[in-house]
């Protein structure tokens, strides 16, 4: 049964400690209350708390609830007992009573601890309840520790500190078992990251071989696709261009033709045919242009490509054929004369009809022509081929493809069965335009494609051994990365790799004097301009 309760009461920075020993406790600010707290953060007047003594505890009974009290961080509640160590809060005003109860002993239950403890708690609480000077816990709990220390037998104290001596030893020994584990651990781990690092290194190097093999079987895989592949998606865009040309006199303007036609009838290719049948060079002179003699004239063929916005791109050979003839030249000379194109058309894969062009621009010093087809609005349809003016593609040992029409009609005229083959012929051999005309309409114009490699380069010249043909002048010649990077004009036949090509940006040029606005085309000239720099630069 309780005898009493201290009372440490907090107001702001000022503490005190209190002793009661009343059934009733009342806590407030007039002077009719037991314990009385002046504080200027609190207002409220009359009874804060109200504390009754019942069956041995302290219970509160009443407060007041404006004042927001706490019991142990919670909000208070009546009834609730007190126990030691228990904190009532005012929270707005910085006030904490704390309670610590006095209990009598028991005469029917006794203990075996040593007497003088028990009584020097309960007077040093007194003490600490009725001394003004020291009205801090802290005092009681001091006093408290040294009394309990005194009362401690040297046994005790010896046993405590073999105690914490075997705890502290044991906790070295643990500690430095834990070092020596942790240290052997860290070399463990040490050795493993190399193993690991080592395995990962190798695993890099299988990696990077692997990422080699897979880019050289791509690479190889592309440049077996590259022919077909380039086929189908831009051989609708080679064309096939077939001229006729006449000779005039250079004076008059008139046609210049044979002077007997009674006896001489010249074919297409210039030759003359006697009546026995027999083919026979023509007269190098006494052309006229009087009379009704068979006109000196003369078809051809050639291959060019699409760019873009109907310009096309050949040899310049192919559209002035007589440049490089040396008997027309004889002629020319020899009669006065000079070479008039009649006509000039392109014939497109899967177009069954021709497309008039006429020439645009010739190169100067390289073997290039740019021509234009008279209604562009039909080519809607016809793909446009993309030009690689400054790419690696153009490297010796570099595979390279090339689409044209080498041997013109006759090579078209291998892709059908010979019973057509012969009944084409029989109904078109004497006129190769009539034949040509004949295999567009029935969808039979189509170019050649073959592949091969860069043998040679330099400034002006790309040579392959992609194999091609009469004919085959003006085709696109195709770099690995699938763009034009030349324009082929000359075909030796004796020795396959040695075909030739014109850089693609001497093209450019040309297609840019020539008013071209096809894709990238400002691009493309930048690019042109920066390597005809480089080329001018490296020449002086």
């Amino acid at each position: 049964m309780a005898d009493g309760i201290i009372i440490h009461v907090s107001v702001g920075k000022e503490q005190r400690t209190e002793y009661f020993g009343e059934e009733i406790i009342r806590f407030g600010s007039d002077s009719y209350n037991e314990l009385q707290i002046h504080s200027k953060l609190v207002k409220e007047t009359g009874v804060w708390l109200e504390l009754h003594l019942g069956e041995g505890v302290y219970r509160v009974i009443n407060f007041n609830e404006a004042l927001n009290m706490t019991m142990n961080g919670s909000p208070i509640r009546r009834f609730v007992s007190l126990k030691d160590g228990d904190e009532i809060r005012i929270e707005d005003a910085d006030i904490t009573f704390s309670f610590f109860s006095l209990a009598s002993e028991s005469s029917l239950i006794t203990t075996n601890r040593d007497p003088h403890v028990a009584p020097f708690i309960e007077d040093a609480a007194l003490e600490a309840a009725l001394t003004e000077k020291r009205d801090d816990a802290k005092a009681f709990l001091r006093e408290f520790s040294r009394e309990l220390l005194r009362e401690i037998s040297w046994t005790t104290k010896l046993i405590v500190l073999a105690l914490v001596v075997s705890v502290l030893s044991a906790i070295f020994y643990l500690g430095w078992g834990f070092y020596e584990e942790s240290k052997l651990s860290r070399k463990e781990a040490e050795e493993r990251n190399r193993v690991i690092a080592e395995l990962n290194a190798k695993i890099n190097k299988t990696n990077a071989e692997i990422g080699e093999l897979d880019k050289s079987n791509k690479d190889i895989i592309k440049n077996i696709s590259l022919a077909p592949n380039l086929r189908v998606e831009y051989g609708n865009g080679v064309c096939l261009i077939v001229g006729v040309y006449d000779l005039v006199d250079r004076s008059s303007g008139k046609m210049l033709r044979y002077p007997d036609p009674a006896s001489m009838k010249a074919d297409s290719y210039g030759l003359q045919q006697s009546e026995n049948g027999i083919y026979e060079m023509p007269s190098m002179q006494g052309l006229t242009t009087e009379g009704n003699g068979t006109p000196v004239e003369y078809d051809f063929i050639g291959t060019g490509f699409h760019v873009g916005n109907g310009f096309i791109v050949t040899n310049r050979h192919v559209v002035q054929p007589w440049t490089e003839d040396d008997l027309v030249k004889e002629l020319i000379r020899e009669n006065r004369g000079r070479a008039r194109v009649k006509k000039l058309v392109v014939y497109f894969p899967g177009v069954g009809r021709p497309f008039p062009v006429q020439v645009k621009q010739l190169g100067a010093r390289e073997d290039l022509a740019v021509v234009s087809v008279v209604g562009v609005e039909d080519l809607e349809a016809i793909p446009v081929l993309p030009l690689d003016a400054d790419s690696d593609s153009v490297a010796i040992g570099k595979t390279v493809v090339t689409m044209g029409y080498p041997n013109g009609p006759d090579r078209l005229l291998t892709m059908v069965d010979d019973e057509e083959a012969k009944s084409i012929n029989s109904r078109f051999g004497n006129s190769r335009q009539a034949l040509i005309s004949y295999l567009a309409q029935t969808g039979k114009i189509a170019p050649l494609t073959t592949q091969g490699a860069i043998t040679d380069l330099d400034n002006k010249r790309v040579v392959h051994d992609a194999k091609t043909a009469e004919g085959g002048s003006g085709a696109p010649l195709f770099g690995q990365s699938g763009k034009v990077i030349g324009v082929n004009f000359g075909v030796f036949t004796e020795n396959t790799a040695s075909n030739l090509a014109v850089p693609i940006r001497y093209a450019v040029t040309l297609l840019n004097q020539a008013g071209w606005t096809g894709p990238d085309s400002s691009r493309q000239a930048e690019t042109t301009t920066a390597a005809e720099a480089s080329n001018k630069s490296s020449g002086d």
